[in-house]
């Protein structure tokens, strides 16, 4: 079969005028974008992220990574609001790998993660603008001879009206970078805004329909070869051998390279390398993880739960939780695979004492010393450059893919794209852990007068960055059990490090609240039912310290119409969290069948994240984020059969599909807060909301997920 040479992008780019300016997240790449852009001397660099050339023209260094989110448009909206620019006058250019100056200030390490980029970027980014703006303003004061507080800024200008002169931002660069940048610029006040708060299109939706924009699976340099590959199937193993007659004699295929624990089959196009690969005879050692199992993964969880943690509340709960009112229940979730659209990919040429990089990636630095130590170089002798990305997800904080990528590239002579097949992602990837958390509460005239929480996981955080864990506690395997939005009298919150054998785990969306959520949501109804109270007015009961968690709560419950009459076996189930920084009530509604199946027709969600800095991206992120987690509940599972992984790609590790999402309403509050992140809370919210519609439905609650129809049929409850 012959490739054709009409792809997706000359499709969807034909009869498309591009013209010379660059549209905002066209191109990670510099040279790509210097190319795509009118030369133009960058004359006023006031620090690492503002460049504003003698045209006029503003760029920003973007520190963070587009994967779908949209923060390359909010980043730029802070930006061009303290410039006084139009939104459509702020141009990108991707941040080189530099911790120092790029370094995301809640990690410390420059990397897109953790609904982090707003939260980390609010205050610093507008400082850049606003500092820019005094620079320019007293550039022209000085020119003027006027006094700075004379003058404003408007559009790309710095505005005298005393006497009517105007001076374009292109004309004070030069003289600006003269300027002492102020020691505490004044940022602008709420009232002021003219575009934070208010909605915005995607900057970058437009050059993604029309097949512009460059993922890091679209990069092509010059001579670049293709390359599949195959990983060990169980976790561990090694190649013990390979019968590659066939495959050589295929057309297309330029070598086959065989490595300790994968092997690779390297062509001129990626369908000769993926046909090589499959003709391979693949005979795998699969040394001692062979005999790991769903099974075992589950006993060794429940094991763990058993021993001693690290402690990461106490308030005295424990000495409350004896005796009469006592109540008990454990929740548990599955391993979970990432799934981006996007395959994983990394192109690299290594050449003596170079290594250049071609990729998406939300962890740009640590993708760099990864290759650097793969190819036995230091890191300023390699050079990433980093791409939009097809779905992050977390699986992209992962640098595995960089290391293979510079593996096969040492034995390949010029550049060699690498590009993961479905059933390699799904089938060997890094996975979100299994996770379990065992709560205990204890009852007081219809009120928990005691609360104890003990989760049991892996530490992420512990692994992909260090200097954030202390050796006993991992913050993110407690988030959202060791702060909730309610007043428990008495808690005691624990953590059991507990990495499971025969997986590389994780982050995944919405992170340790997955499972803290979910779990304390669950107990909460557990809680509620057995005080005999109605859901909402148990939860509301017990927030007193945190009004933004009532309001949300409240909003949620108004919106959906909580108390309105359901059909027979129809619920509506309550999730209530605070975690990133942002307040978030979901409601679903479900309605579940004789046979148990589910369908789950409309999820209500009240967020609060503060200042809204684009509410019509807000929205977006949370629908896409409860589809995500739907898919989650209703479907997601990674189940191993002797250490092999049993799904393969989307027809077995399912999606929502259409026909299954429901009706999505978001309500966004209003208020001048601090932004929190908003990138995964939508994710978190969905399980315990279905979870608790279900058991308002039927009675039962199930404990683990996905959603297990079995045990919701109507026949093996009589």
């Amino acid at each position: 079969m012959a490739e054709s040479v009409l792809s997706r992008r000359h499709f969807l780019g034909s009869g498309v005028a591009v013209g010379a300016a660059l549209v905002l997240g066209v191109d990670l790449k510099t040279a790509d974008i210097a190319a795509a852009t009118p030369t133009v001397r960058a004359a006023f660099a006031p620090d690492a992220f503002i460049r504003i050339a003698s045209d006029g023209k503003a760029r920003l260094i973007m520190p963070q990574t587009e994967m779908g989110q949209g923060i390359y448009t909010a980043l730029s909206m802070l930006i061009a609001e303290e410039l006084d620019l139009p939104l459509d006058g702020v141009t990108l250019e991707a941040a080189p790998a530099n911790d120092k100056l790029y370094g995301n200030p809640i990690f410390q390490v420059q990397a897109t993660g953790g609904s982090t980029s707003m939260r980390g970027y609010w205050l610093p980014l507008r400082k850049v603008g606003a500092s820019a703006r005094a620079m320019l303003v007293a550039a022209a004061a000085r020119r003027w001879r006027v006094a700075p507080e004379s003058c404003r800024t408007e559009a790309g200008a710095v505005i005298h009206d005393a006497s009517g002169r105007t001076l374009g931002y292109g004309m004070l660069a030069a003289s600006a970078m003269l300027e002492k940048p102020p020691a505490e610029p004044k940022l602008k006040e709420p009232a002021d805004f003219r575009l934070i708060g208010r909605s915005h299109h995607r900057l970058d939706t437009p050059d993604k329909a029309n097949g512009v924009v460059q993922y890091g699976i679209d990069a092509m340099p010059p001579g670049v070869r293709f390359a599949s590959l195959a990983c060990s199937p169980v976790l561990g193993g090694r190649v013990a051998r390979v019968d590659e007659l066939q495959a050589k004699s295929l057309p297309g295929v330029k070598q086959i390279v065989v490595l300790e624990d994968m092997v690779a089959v390297v062509g001129d196009t990626s369908w000769a390398a993926m046909r090589a690969l499959a003709a391979l005879d693949i005979i795998w050692n699969d040394g001692p993880l062979a005999a790991v199992s769903t099974e075992t993964i589950r006993a060794d969880l429940h094991a763990a739960a058993n021993t001693e943690g690290h402690v990461a509340v106490d308030t005295g709960a424990r000495a409350k939780l004896s005796g009469d009112g006592v109540i008990s229940a454990a929740y548990e979730l599955p391993l979970l695979a990432h799934a981006p659209m996007e395959p994983m990919n990394c192109t690299v040429h290594l050449t003596p004492g170079h290594c250049e990089v071609w990729v998406g990636t939300q962890a740009i630095t640590m993708a760099q010393r990864a290759a650097a130590e793969e190819a036995g170089l230091t890191p300023e002798q390699v050079t990433v450059h980093n791409h939009l990305i097809g779905g992050g997800f977390g699986r992209r904080l992962e640098v595995d893919g960089v290391r293979k990528a510079v593996r096969i590239a040492r034995h390949v002579d010029g550049p060699v794209k690498v590009i993961w097949s479905r059933e390699e992602d799904i089938g060997k990837a890094p996975y979100r852990s299994v996770y379990g958390a065992w709560l205990e509460a204890k009852l007081d005239n219809g009120k928990p007068v005691a609360w104890s929480h003990k989760v049991v996981g892996p530490a992420v955080i512990g692994r992909w960055l260090p200097p954030a864990y202390d050796g006993k506690i991992d913050i993110d395997a407690v988030d959202g059990a060791a702060e909730t939005p309610y007043d428990f009298p008495a808690s005691y919150v624990e953590w059991v490090r507990h990495e499971p054998r025969g997986v590389n785990t994780a982050f995944w969306r919405g992170v340790g609240p997955n499972m803290n959520v979910f779990a304390t949501e669950s107990f909460i109804d557990r809680v509620a039912h057995e005080a005999g109270a109605d859901p909402l007015a148990f939860r509301r009961s017990i927030i007193g310290k945190l009004p933004r968690a009532r309001a949300v709560l409240d909003l949620a419950a108004t919106k959906a119409g909580w108390g309105d009459p359901l059909p027979t076996r129809s619920g509506r189930g309550i999730s209530l969290q605070y975690a990133f920084g942002s307040f978030l009530c979901t409601i679903a509604e479900v309605s579940v069948a004789d046979d148990g199946a589910v369908t789950v027709t409309r999820l209500t969600t009240a967020v609060d994240c503060g200042t809204p800095v684009n509410p019509d991206g807000i929205v977006s992120q949370i629908q896409g984020g409860m589809i995500f987690g739907l898919s989650a509940a209703l479907h997601g599972e990674i189940t191993l059969v002797g250490g092999r992984t049993q799904q393969s790609n989307f027809h077995d590790y399912r999606v929502v599909r259409m026909d299954e999402t429901p009706r999505i309403d978001v309500h966004v509050v209003t208020n001048a807060e601090a932004p929190g992140g908003i990138g995964e809370p939508g994710t978190v919210s969905v399980q315990g909301a279905v979870a608790n519609a279900i058991y308002a439905a039927t009675g039962v609650q199930l404990t683990r997920m996905p959603i297990d129809t079995a045990l919701l049929a109507k026949d093996r409850r009589a």
